[in-house]
């Protein structure tokens, strides 16, 4: 492992632990979970991973090997605000976790990905596999829940993306083999297992070779937009609403929004569509699942793509490009681009038979519409995996 490596040639020294995290992928319930949807996952075979060692003075000292500065800060003096680099979400846990747990002593510590960075949740990754090693090195003890709480208030208070909890709660409450099928109303799951009938399927990422930053795309436009949506409709029906960022979409009764919709103003009718029918669409995911039907649960992974792109009105043209040569490959049981969708990756659902074929097919067509990637975009398979280990 690099990380350890790196982290001998820099401390003269091995590290006491390597803190390890899943990256997830989401088939269907994609931008539904800040409005209080329900989502499916997957953690998969990779993800992030930090050698450190605890350093008794509180301080904090982070370099990672997909970024050239590194980053230093002590337990007790986190910058108030973000500093606009890599290491902001890790300020953000530090924050988070302070107001929780006195903390007193920091680490020093080497951050790899096994992935290239973009749309497999990276960010909330890095925040769970940083948060472990602080723990352990301040004895902290936290429930599955805290865990997810937490990362996800880093991204939310400190970073500024207004984020929901599919990835964090992907990452840790996943099992190998298991669909988690999430309510992120009540934080009720359920882990279903596969069907002895079920086809043979494995995961494929392709990645477009193009990064991206949340924070910085129109990816909290989109989440107000539906919070818009939603309040126009309390307003319509005559129901009490209160403030702002507590209106969700799932306040608002199917009917009430099929009865009212065609007077919201047409992004909030796209954005609120989507999210009613990828609601639709996680629960016949589940029921598609939970029987074994492979085909029917990639068929609705591509129509949650479509919504995505028309409705949600996300993904870069890049993207959007493998979007529609995934949905004309053979094999592919279905897909959509992975994680906000402005640019980063695309998942599929495919047949193991076909994984060759698939993934030259799609290299050589994504590569003749955009020949200045070549070198950068890479098709990788994986598989499901245990959520992080707490």
């Amino acid at each position: 492992m690099t990380c350890i490596t790196k982290f001998e040639e820099t401390y003269r020294k091995s590290p006491e632990g390597v803190a390890f995290c899943p990256y997830r992928i989401c088939p269907i319930g994609a931008h539904s979970d800040h409005n209080l949807g329900k989502v499916t996952g997957f953690a998969i075979d990779k993800g992030i991973s930090i050698a450190y060692a605890p350093k008794q003075n509180g301080v904090i000292e982070l370099a990672s090997l997909q970024f050239g500065k590194r980053a230093q800060w002590h337990v007790r003096e986190v910058p108030e605000t973000r500093q606009n680099d890599w290491a902001d979400y890790l300020r953000g846990v530090t924050a988070e976790l302070s107001q929780r747990f006195p903390l007193r002593t920091g680490l020093c510590g080497v951050i790899e990905g096994s992935l290239p960075i973009g749309g497999l949740s990276s960010s909330a990754a890095v925040c769970i596999a940083f948060l472990q090693a602080l723990c352990l090195a301040n004895g902290i003890s936290l429930s599955p829940q805290e865990t997810i709480d937490i990362a996800k208030a880093a991204e939310n208070n400190y970073v500024g993306v207004n984020c929901g909890k599919l990835d964090q709660s992907c990452e840790v409450y996943s099992r190998k083999n298991h669909l988690l099928y999430l309510d992120c109303r009540d934080d009720a799951y359920e882990l279903i297992p596969e069907s002895p009938d079920m086809k043979p399927y494995e995961f494929a990422i392709f990645f477009s070779g193009v990064e991206r930053t949340l924070a910085g795309s129109a990816f909290n436009m989109r989440v107000d937009e539906a919070r818009s949506a939603a309040y126009a409709l309390k307003a319509f029906a005559g129901l009490p609403y209160g403030k702002f960022a507590e209106t969700n979409l799932r306040d608002i009764a199917p009917q009430l929004y099929r009865e009212n919709c065609d007077r919201l103003p047409e992004n909030w009718h796209k954005r609120a569509e989507h999210w009613f029918s990828e609601f639709a669409r996680v629960e016949a995911g589940a029921a598609a699942w939970r029987r074994g039907d492979i085909e029917e649960f990639g068929r609705l992974s591509f129509e949650s793509g479509k919504s995505s792109i028309y409705n949600w009105e996300t993904g870069s043209p890049e993207l959007k490009a493998l979007y529609e040569i995934m949905t004309r490959t053979d094999g592919i049981y279905g897909g959509r681009f992975s994680g906000a969708g402005f640019k980063g990756c695309c998942m599929a659902i495919i047949d193991p038979a076909c994984e060759e074929s698939i993934l030259q097919k799609v290299e050589q067509e994504y590569l003749a519409a955009f020949p200045d990637l070549r070198g950068k975009y890479q098709g990788i398979i994986c598989h499901t995996a245990d959520g992080v280990a707490i």
